[in-house]
């Protein structure tokens, strides 16, 4: 099946891969129709939608952000109706006022499942360089972008992604990364996007859950990793490349790869631009 162009990412993602795609694109192994792809950490979802496997389980522990993913694919017409409303204004009072939200916890649990991912794509596209961060309370924490001219309603692209969410054998959740994949079999592919471990004692491209991620979290996803492996299934994971990850995955069956990566999107500026990144794997690299 030809893919469309359109289906894209929705929302900008800190630590997002659209720009690392096409390297990406030539460690994928060959999949056939009736093997599933897993994507247990989604964010902006750039390879997944960048492959259009007719089979998927898509997961995130960030439930503001599977919820988006599923009032696209259930509630699409209420959601672009919603997000065509006059009052989602590029200001930046407008944009503090619909920040705040989660600070009040009785009037953002008022908002509908369609409300809140309007609100989460409407401050995604007008806030500060694209960065989903919540602060140690869950409470969206960036400041407004000053953007000129921000496409915050693009119907193209969410009627796309619509269309092929919508598929019934598309599935969401929002569970641990090791229970997503519980279900996975030998053939099956399972690309691994965790959130980084830092390059520094202060630097995160990608610190956008509450609960962080930490070591003894990478370890954990290392003991899955090795866990698939045995099982006979694909795995593909990125990671920054310190030393503590390249140690971590330094296994004879294991294949490490360094990618370098531009990052636009970061906090501090000093931490944008070209860094180095590792792709592991644990099958032969396809042929070209």
């Amino acid at each position: 099946m030809k893919s469309n162009p359109l289906v894209r990412p929705f929302l900008k993602w800190a630590g997002g891969k659209r720009q690392l795609l096409p390297e990406i694109r030539k460690y994928v192994p060959k999949l056939t129709s009736k093997q599933t792809y897993y994507e247990p950490f989604i964010g902006g979802g750039a390879l997944l939608f960048e492959l259009q496997h007719p089979k998927a389980v898509i997961n995130d522990s960030n439930r503001e952000l599977i919820n988006c993913y599923k009032v696209i694919r259930d509630s699409l017409d209420e959601l672009i109706e919603e997000l065509s409303k006059d009052k989602y204004t590029n200001s930046e009072m407008y944009y503090y006022g619909m920040r705040d939200l989660d600070r009040s916890t009785k009037e953002y649990e008022n908002l509908s499942e369609v409300e809140k991912a309007a609100r989460i794509i409407y401050l995604n596209k007008t806030c500060y360089n694209g960065l989903f961060r919540v602060n140690s309370q869950g409470q969206f924490n960036v400041p407004f972008g000053r953007y000129k001219n921000p496409n915050i309603l693009d119907n193209a692209v969410l009627r796309a992604v619509n269309k092929y969410l919508k598929r019934d054998t598309i599935e969401l959740l929002t569970q641990d990364f090791a229970k997503a994949v519980q279900s996975a079999k030998r053939g099956d592919f399972i690309y691994f996007d965790p959130p980084y471990d830092p390059v520094s004692e202060t630097a995160s491209f990608t610190g956008y859950d509450v609960n962080g991620f930490n070591r003894d979290e990478q370890k954990r996803l290392k003991e899955e990793f090795d866990a698939l492996h045995k099982r006979g299934c694909k795995v593909m994971l990125s990671n920054s490349c310190t030393d503590f990850i390249r140690d971590l995955y330094n296994d004879y069956q294991y294949t490490i790869i360094k990618v370098r990566a531009t990052r636009s999107i970061n906090s501090n500026a000093l931490k944008r631009g070209r860094v180095d990144e590792v792709l592991v794997l644990n099958y032969e690299i396809p042929a070209q």
